[in-house]
Protein backbone atom coordinates (compact mmCIF):
# COMPACT_ATOMS: atom_id res chain seq x y z
CA UNK A 1 0.00 0.00 0.00
CA UNK A 2 1.30 3.52 -0.60
CA UNK A 3 0.39 6.68 0.71
CA UNK A 4 -1.38 8.52 -2.81
CA UNK A 5 -2.04 6.74 -6.00
CA UNK A 6 -2.46 9.66 -9.26
CA UNK A 7 -4.00 7.96 -12.10
CA UNK A 8 -2.95 9.64 -15.38
CA UNK A 9 0.91 10.41 -16.03
CA UNK A 10 -0.26 13.93 -18.02
CA UNK A 11 0.88 16.94 -16.89
CA UNK A 12 -1.75 17.31 -14.10
CA UNK A 13 -0.78 14.23 -12.67
CA UNK A 14 2.72 14.52 -12.80
CA UNK A 15 2.78 17.77 -11.26
CA UNK A 16 0.26 16.43 -8.42
CA UNK A 17 2.67 13.37 -7.62
CA UNK A 18 5.81 15.88 -7.86
CA UNK A 19 4.10 18.56 -5.21
CA UNK A 20 3.42 15.55 -2.57
CA UNK A 21 6.62 13.82 -3.40
CA UNK A 22 8.00 17.20 -2.12
CA UNK A 23 6.64 16.63 1.11
CA UNK A 24 7.67 13.28 1.54
CA UNK A 25 4.14 11.35 0.94
CA UNK A 26 4.49 7.90 -0.74
CA UNK A 27 3.17 8.62 -4.37
CA UNK A 28 3.27 6.07 -7.73
CA UNK A 29 1.33 7.61 -10.16
CA UNK A 30 -0.28 5.41 -12.74
CA UNK A 31 -0.47 5.17 -16.69
CA UNK A 32 -1.90 3.15 -19.21
CA UNK A 33 -0.04 4.17 -22.28
CA UNK A 34 3.89 3.46 -22.16
CA UNK A 35 4.82 7.00 -23.14
CA UNK A 36 3.96 10.29 -20.52
CA UNK A 37 2.41 13.11 -21.02
CA UNK A 38 -1.34 12.74 -22.31
CA UNK A 39 -2.05 14.88 -25.54
CA UNK A 40 1.78 16.50 -24.38
CA UNK A 41 2.64 13.92 -27.31
CA UNK A 42 5.40 13.35 -29.34
CA UNK A 43 5.41 10.54 -32.37
CA UNK A 44 8.26 9.28 -33.33
CA UNK A 45 9.69 9.19 -36.86
CA UNK A 46 12.10 7.57 -39.34
CA UNK A 47 14.41 10.07 -38.61
CA UNK A 48 12.50 12.74 -36.54
CA UNK A 49 9.14 13.50 -34.37
CA UNK A 50 6.48 15.81 -34.56
CA UNK A 51 3.95 16.93 -31.53
CA UNK A 52 0.69 15.90 -32.76
CA UNK A 53 -1.48 16.50 -29.06
CA UNK A 54 -0.17 20.11 -27.77
CA UNK A 55 1.22 22.39 -30.46
CA UNK A 56 3.67 24.00 -28.22
CA UNK A 57 4.06 26.03 -24.59
CA UNK A 58 3.39 29.59 -24.35
CA UNK A 59 3.59 31.86 -20.96
CA UNK A 60 -0.12 31.35 -19.64
CA UNK A 61 0.49 32.56 -15.99
CA UNK A 62 2.60 31.76 -12.77
CA UNK A 63 3.23 27.87 -14.02
CA UNK A 64 4.09 27.95 -17.44
CA UNK A 65 6.43 30.99 -16.82
CA UNK A 66 8.02 28.89 -14.49
CA UNK A 67 7.91 25.44 -16.55
CA UNK A 68 9.12 27.38 -19.43
CA UNK A 69 11.84 29.48 -17.85
CA UNK A 70 12.94 25.94 -16.07
CA UNK A 71 13.15 24.15 -19.74
CA UNK A 72 14.80 26.81 -21.88
CA UNK A 73 17.67 27.48 -18.83
CA UNK A 74 18.10 23.11 -19.60
CA UNK A 75 17.91 23.25 -23.21
CA UNK A 76 15.11 21.34 -23.57
CA UNK A 77 12.77 24.05 -24.87
CA UNK A 78 13.81 26.80 -27.51
CA UNK A 79 12.14 29.97 -28.99
CA UNK A 80 10.33 28.79 -31.97
CA UNK A 81 6.96 30.98 -33.34
CA UNK A 82 6.09 34.34 -32.92
CA UNK A 83 3.63 34.60 -34.96
CA UNK A 84 1.28 32.08 -36.48
CA UNK A 85 -0.84 33.21 -39.80
CA UNK A 86 -4.55 33.31 -40.23
CA UNK A 87 -6.28 32.11 -43.16
CA UNK A 88 -8.86 34.48 -43.96
CA UNK A 89 -10.95 35.16 -47.45
CA UNK A 90 -8.11 32.44 -48.65
CA UNK A 91 -5.25 35.55 -47.23
CA UNK A 92 -3.02 34.65 -44.84
CA UNK A 93 -2.70 37.36 -42.80
CA UNK A 94 -0.61 37.28 -39.47
CA UNK A 95 -1.71 37.26 -36.01
CA UNK A 96 -1.11 39.31 -32.78
CA UNK A 97 2.37 38.17 -31.56
CA UNK A 98 3.05 35.90 -28.92
CA UNK A 99 6.39 33.35 -28.04
CA UNK A 100 5.58 29.63 -28.36
CA UNK A 101 7.89 27.43 -27.36
CA UNK A 102 8.90 24.04 -28.79
CA UNK A 103 11.14 21.07 -27.72
CA UNK A 104 13.93 19.82 -30.61
CA UNK A 105 13.04 15.77 -29.35
CA UNK A 106 9.50 16.88 -29.21
CA UNK A 107 7.33 17.94 -26.88
CA UNK A 108 6.99 14.97 -24.61
CA UNK A 109 10.26 16.10 -23.44
CA UNK A 110 8.12 18.45 -21.05
CA UNK A 111 6.45 15.33 -19.71
CA UNK A 112 9.61 13.49 -19.10
CA UNK A 113 11.65 16.52 -17.09
CA UNK A 114 8.44 16.51 -14.82
CA UNK A 115 8.52 12.46 -14.21
CA UNK A 116 12.01 12.69 -13.14
CA UNK A 117 12.51 10.51 -10.06
CA UNK A 118 8.94 9.64 -9.87
CA UNK A 119 8.22 6.04 -9.23
CA UNK A 120 5.65 5.58 -12.60
CA UNK A 121 3.56 2.31 -13.51
CA UNK A 122 3.32 2.38 -17.00
CA UNK A 123 1.37 0.39 -20.05
CA UNK A 124 -0.73 -0.38 -16.85
CA UNK A 125 -4.47 0.46 -17.03
CA UNK A 126 -6.58 0.82 -13.71
CA UNK A 127 -10.25 -0.66 -14.86
CA UNK A 128 -11.96 -0.47 -11.48
CA UNK A 129 -11.47 0.86 -8.01
CA UNK A 130 -13.56 0.24 -4.83
CA UNK A 131 -13.13 1.71 -1.49
CA UNK A 132 -12.10 -0.81 1.78
CA UNK A 133 -12.68 -0.22 4.99
CA UNK A 134 -9.56 2.27 4.87
CA UNK A 135 -7.78 1.95 1.89
CA UNK A 136 -8.87 1.90 -1.88
CA UNK A 137 -8.54 -0.79 -3.69
CA UNK A 138 -7.22 -0.02 -7.59
CA UNK A 139 -7.62 -3.17 -9.95
CA UNK A 140 -5.21 -3.14 -13.10
CA UNK A 141 -6.16 -4.71 -16.27
CA UNK A 142 -4.13 -8.00 -16.58
CA UNK A 143 -1.24 -8.11 -18.91
CA UNK A 144 -0.51 -11.37 -20.47
CA UNK A 145 1.97 -13.57 -18.74
CA UNK A 146 2.28 -11.29 -15.75
CA UNK A 147 0.27 -11.12 -12.30
CA UNK A 148 -2.01 -8.56 -11.49
CA UNK A 149 -0.66 -6.89 -8.68
CA UNK A 150 -2.98 -5.68 -5.86
CA UNK A 151 -2.46 -2.30 -5.79
CA UNK A 152 -3.83 -0.12 -2.47
CA UNK A 153 -3.84 3.54 -1.60
CA UNK A 154 -5.07 5.68 1.29
CA UNK A 155 -5.54 8.43 -1.18
CA UNK A 156 -6.51 8.81 -4.36
CA UNK A 157 -6.13 11.28 -7.69
CA UNK A 158 -7.69 10.79 -10.41
CA UNK A 159 -5.80 13.05 -13.48
CA UNK A 160 -7.63 12.22 -16.77
CA UNK A 161 -10.35 13.23 -18.65
CA UNK A 162 -13.12 13.66 -16.82
CA UNK A 163 -15.35 11.20 -19.19
CA UNK A 164 -12.64 8.38 -18.23
CA UNK A 165 -12.97 9.72 -14.67
CA UNK A 166 -16.40 9.43 -14.62
CA UNK A 167 -16.39 5.93 -16.22
CA UNK A 168 -14.53 4.92 -12.83
CA UNK A 169 -16.36 6.20 -10.52
CA UNK A 170 -19.77 5.99 -11.25
CA UNK A 171 -19.87 2.20 -10.42
CA UNK A 172 -19.64 4.23 -7.02
CA UNK A 173 -22.81 6.11 -6.87
CA UNK A 174 -24.18 4.82 -3.36
CA UNK A 175 -21.13 6.04 -1.58
CA UNK A 176 -19.88 9.14 -3.50
CA UNK A 177 -21.87 11.91 -3.03
CA UNK A 178 -24.40 12.89 -5.80
CA UNK A 179 -23.28 16.63 -6.51
CA UNK A 180 -19.46 15.09 -7.05
CA UNK A 181 -20.47 12.81 -9.81
CA UNK A 182 -23.09 15.37 -11.07
CA UNK A 183 -19.96 18.34 -11.84
CA UNK A 184 -17.81 15.45 -13.68
CA UNK A 185 -20.96 14.41 -15.56
CA UNK A 186 -21.47 17.94 -17.07
CA UNK A 187 -17.28 18.63 -18.45
CA UNK A 188 -17.94 17.77 -22.10
CA UNK A 189 -14.52 16.88 -24.54
CA UNK A 190 -14.75 18.02 -28.62
CA UNK A 191 -12.34 15.96 -30.31
CA UNK A 192 -9.81 16.21 -32.78
CA UNK A 193 -7.74 14.14 -35.75
CA UNK A 194 -4.41 14.58 -36.27
CA UNK A 195 -2.56 13.65 -39.37
CA UNK A 196 1.28 13.39 -39.49
CA UNK A 197 2.71 13.42 -42.96
CA UNK A 198 6.37 13.49 -44.08
CA UNK A 199 7.89 14.78 -47.52
CA UNK A 200 10.62 14.35 -49.56
CA UNK A 201 13.71 15.93 -48.49
CA UNK A 202 13.65 18.10 -51.93
CA UNK A 203 10.34 19.85 -51.36
CA UNK A 204 12.43 21.33 -47.48
CA UNK A 205 12.86 24.30 -50.12
CA UNK A 206 9.61 25.21 -51.22
CA UNK A 207 8.85 26.19 -47.26
CA UNK A 208 11.72 28.25 -46.36
CA UNK A 209 9.25 31.00 -47.36
CA UNK A 210 6.24 29.18 -45.71
CA UNK A 211 4.05 30.31 -42.95
CA UNK A 212 5.83 28.17 -39.88
CA UNK A 213 1.94 27.85 -38.62
CA UNK A 214 -1.32 28.83 -39.81
CA UNK A 215 -4.82 28.49 -38.19
CA UNK A 216 -8.34 28.12 -40.35
CA UNK A 217 -11.59 29.85 -39.88
CA UNK A 218 -14.46 27.58 -37.36
CA UNK A 219 -16.40 26.77 -40.97
CA UNK A 220 -13.24 24.51 -42.25
CA UNK A 221 -12.67 20.59 -41.79
CA UNK A 222 -8.84 21.73 -40.98
CA UNK A 223 -7.62 23.85 -37.74
CA UNK A 224 -4.66 24.02 -37.25
CA UNK A 225 -1.41 23.16 -40.26
CA UNK A 226 2.70 23.32 -38.57
CA UNK A 227 5.84 22.33 -40.40
CA UNK A 228 6.82 20.54 -37.51
CA UNK A 229 10.39 20.17 -39.23
CA UNK A 230 10.77 24.17 -38.35
CA UNK A 231 10.88 23.30 -34.75
CA UNK A 232 14.46 21.86 -35.41
CA UNK A 233 16.03 23.39 -38.38
CA UNK A 234 18.77 20.45 -38.34
CA UNK A 235 15.49 18.36 -40.04
CA UNK A 236 16.18 18.09 -43.87
CA UNK A 237 12.47 15.85 -44.00
CA UNK A 238 9.45 18.00 -44.45
CA UNK A 239 6.81 16.83 -41.30
CA UNK A 240 3.60 18.32 -41.32
CA UNK A 241 0.87 17.95 -38.54
CA UNK A 242 -2.77 18.48 -39.71
CA UNK A 243 -5.30 18.90 -36.98
CA UNK A 244 -8.78 18.93 -37.77
CA UNK A 245 -12.23 20.68 -36.76
CA UNK A 246 -14.44 19.46 -33.62
CA UNK A 247 -17.26 18.89 -36.23
CA UNK A 248 -14.96 16.84 -38.66
CA UNK A 249 -13.09 14.48 -36.00
CA UNK A 250 -16.86 13.90 -34.15
CA UNK A 251 -17.96 12.45 -37.96
CA UNK A 252 -15.04 9.83 -37.70
CA UNK A 253 -15.01 8.65 -33.96
CA UNK A 254 -16.22 5.32 -35.09
CA UNK A 255 -14.22 5.36 -38.18
CA UNK A 256 -11.70 2.31 -37.98
CA UNK A 257 -9.32 3.56 -41.47
CA UNK A 258 -8.79 7.16 -40.24
CA UNK A 259 -6.25 7.29 -43.53
CA UNK A 260 -8.52 8.84 -46.06
CA UNK A 261 -9.93 11.59 -43.27
CA UNK A 262 -6.19 12.22 -42.87
CA UNK A 263 -5.93 12.67 -46.86
CA UNK A 264 -8.71 15.23 -47.14
CA UNK A 265 -6.75 17.36 -43.85
CA UNK A 266 -3.94 17.13 -46.32
CA UNK A 267 -6.19 18.19 -49.45
CA UNK A 268 -7.37 21.42 -47.42
CA UNK A 269 -3.56 22.17 -46.68
CA UNK A 270 -2.43 21.68 -50.51
CA UNK A 271 -5.25 24.25 -51.53
CA UNK A 272 -2.65 26.96 -49.84
CA UNK A 273 -0.59 26.47 -52.84
CA UNK A 274 1.68 23.40 -52.39
CA UNK A 275 -0.02 21.00 -54.03
CA UNK A 276 2.55 18.57 -52.66
CA UNK A 277 1.23 18.42 -49.75
CA UNK A 278 -1.29 16.13 -51.20
CA UNK A 279 1.19 13.41 -51.38
CA UNK A 280 2.55 12.19 -48.80
CA UNK A 281 5.40 9.52 -48.32
CA UNK A 282 4.36 8.63 -44.78
CA UNK A 283 0.48 9.71 -43.01
CA UNK A 284 -0.51 8.69 -39.85
CA UNK A 285 -3.52 9.80 -38.03
CA UNK A 286 -4.14 9.74 -34.72
CA UNK A 287 -7.68 10.22 -32.92
CA UNK A 288 -8.10 12.30 -29.93
CA UNK A 289 -11.20 11.46 -28.46
CA UNK A 290 -10.86 13.85 -25.35
CA UNK A 291 -8.39 16.81 -26.92
CA UNK A 292 -10.24 20.04 -25.46
CA UNK A 293 -12.97 20.96 -23.10
CA UNK A 294 -15.40 22.32 -24.34
CA UNK A 295 -17.36 22.49 -21.70
CA UNK A 296 -14.64 22.89 -18.31
CA UNK A 297 -15.52 22.50 -14.62
CA UNK A 298 -15.44 25.92 -12.77
CA UNK A 299 -13.61 24.86 -10.01
CA UNK A 300 -9.50 23.96 -10.29
CA UNK A 301 -9.99 20.58 -8.76
CA UNK A 302 -12.77 18.24 -7.68
CA UNK A 303 -12.72 16.65 -4.45
CA UNK A 304 -14.44 14.11 -2.26
CA UNK A 305 -13.51 12.25 1.41
CA UNK A 306 -16.38 10.35 1.48
CA UNK A 307 -16.07 7.23 1.42
CA UNK A 308 -12.19 8.32 1.16
CA UNK A 309 -9.71 10.74 0.14
CA UNK A 310 -10.70 11.51 -3.84
CA UNK A 311 -9.88 14.10 -5.79
CA UNK A 312 -10.78 14.43 -9.76
CA UNK A 313 -7.98 16.68 -11.54
CA UNK A 314 -7.02 17.50 -15.01
CA UNK A 315 -7.20 20.49 -17.85
CA UNK A 316 -10.63 20.44 -17.74
CA UNK A 317 -10.31 21.79 -13.96
CA UNK A 318 -10.77 25.42 -14.55
CA UNK A 319 -10.03 25.97 -18.45
CA UNK A 320 -8.63 23.99 -21.21
CA UNK A 321 -5.17 25.48 -21.58
CA UNK A 322 -1.83 24.24 -20.37
CA UNK A 323 -1.96 26.62 -17.21
CA UNK A 324 -4.86 24.84 -15.91
CA UNK A 325 -3.48 21.72 -15.99
CA UNK A 326 -0.27 22.91 -14.18
CA UNK A 327 -2.75 24.90 -11.45
CA UNK A 328 -5.07 21.78 -11.35
CA UNK A 329 -2.43 19.62 -10.78
CA UNK A 330 -1.02 21.69 -7.46
CA UNK A 331 -4.50 22.59 -6.43
CA UNK A 332 -5.07 18.90 -6.27
CA UNK A 333 -2.35 18.18 -4.41
CA UNK A 334 -2.92 20.61 -1.34
CA UNK A 335 -6.83 19.16 -1.58
CA UNK A 336 -5.74 15.76 -0.97
CA UNK A 337 -2.78 16.55 1.79
CA UNK A 338 -5.49 18.33 3.95
CA UNK A 339 -7.78 15.23 3.47
CA UNK A 340 -4.68 13.59 4.85
CA UNK A 341 -2.18 14.86 7.35
CA UNK A 342 -1.90 18.39 6.46
CA UNK A 343 1.92 18.50 6.01
CA UNK A 344 3.28 21.76 5.60
CA UNK A 345 3.34 21.82 1.99
CA UNK A 346 5.80 24.85 0.18
CA UNK A 347 4.99 26.40 -3.47
CA UNK A 348 5.66 24.20 -5.73
CA UNK A 349 9.52 23.68 -6.87
CA UNK A 350 9.56 22.17 -10.66
CA UNK A 351 13.08 21.72 -10.00
CA UNK A 352 12.92 18.60 -7.06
Amino acid sequence: MVDIAVIGAGLAGLICARQLQQVEYQVVVIEKSRGLGGRVATRRLQDTCADHGVRYLEDQGELSQQLIQILSDRQILHPWLKTPYQLEAETLRPTSPSLRYAASTGITSVAKFLATDLEILRGQRVIAIAPATDEWELQLEPTAGEPIPNFRARALVVAIPAPQALALIEPLSSVVPTNFLKKLRSVEFEPCLSAIATYPTGCQQDLANFAEAITFPKDSDLTWLSIESSKRPGDRQPVIVAQSSPEFAQRHLATTDLQPAGQHLLEQAAKLGLPWLNTPETLQVHRWRYAFASQPLADQYLETNAPLPLVCSGDWCGGRQTENALRSGREAAIAINQQLERRSMPPINLLL
